[in-house]
């Protein structure tokens, strides 16, 4: 089985990212930074967020779902918003998307927000809500069932280092994880946490019996040549001691987003 995770980046990098996930196919891919614009056939809007204007795809979601048309997709999404076209604002939902190939059945999910709540009249203000979801499939060539969580982890200006909403919406992940997973399989939980490696964040993910393959295989960062400021740590993935690791790379070509792709082959 192969799982991908990426902050997609609003899908800045449409191209690459639409050819690097239809040449992987990967079986489940979680996908942050997700934009859903239903009331447009436009294929580029615009986010602007006083002097951070940035081209979004308009709808995303449904370009990846067409990428990965044996999956099936679901949309969480945290809050709904405005693009422009032009001067023209556009109706737009901001979350994340988990696909799942259609030959593994989804036995159980949740969908829990783990910073504020959902945001119907514009994105607020930073530090803005942020949504998590998790899966628990039967894999059917293993004999056995298994959770895949992700989440997109709260932005803070001031940096990436622990605060106080940062552990709660850790502990609030954690919980939400242990509603749908059983503790005698395997699990995987991965996302843009928007934390450094040494955060209080991977002590209460240790409580469920995670370990982190990016920290723990030597990799020195997660983020592309796109993104220019220092830190080079966002994004994670985590597996208990029942998941048989065959592969796992921080993919950093082609680049198909300011964040590398995480990929794992168990």
């Amino acid at each position: 089985m192969k799982i991908i995770c990426l902050n997609g980046w609003g899908g800045k990098l449409h191209e690459e990212l639409i050819a690097y996930l239809a040449a992987e196919q990967p079986d489940v891919l979680c996908l942050q930074e997700v934009v859903h614009s239903p009331e447009t056939t436009k294929d580029w809007l615009t986010y602007r967020d006083g002097d951070h204007v940035l081209p979004q795809r308009a709808n995303f979601f449904r370009d990846v779902a067409a990428a990965l048309p044996e999956h099936v997709a679901q949309f969480c999404p945290a809050a709904q918003g405005v693009l422009w076209d032009g001067d023209v604002s556009i109706p737009s939902q901001w979350g994340l998307a988990t696909f799942v190939h259609r030959a593994l059945p989804v036995i159980g999910q949740a969908q829990a927000f783990v910073h504020k709540a959902y945001s119907p009249h514009g994105y607020g203000d930073h530090p803005r809500s942020r949504v998590a979801h998790a899966v628990r499939l039967y894999d059917h060539a293993g004999d056995r069932g298994m959770t895949i969580a992700h989440m997109h982890g709260l932005r803070d200006l001031a940096g990436k280092m622990d605060t106080p909403e940062r552990l709660v919406q850790t502990q609030r992940f954690a919980g939400m994880i242990r509603s749908v997973a059983d503790p005698e399989e395997p699990l995987v939980v991965c996302g843009d946490f928007n934390v450094e490696p040494d955060s209080e964040t991977f002590g209460v993910l240790a409580e469920l019996g995670l370990s982190d393959l990016v920290t723990s295989r030597g990799f020195a960062g997660t983020r592309s040549s796109h993104y220019a400021k220092a830190g080079r740590f966002a994004d994670y993935m985590l597996v208990n001691a029942r998941v048989d690791v065959l592969r796992f790379d921080v993919v950093s070509a082609p680049e198909v987003s300011d964040h590398c792709p995480l990929l794992l082959e168990i």
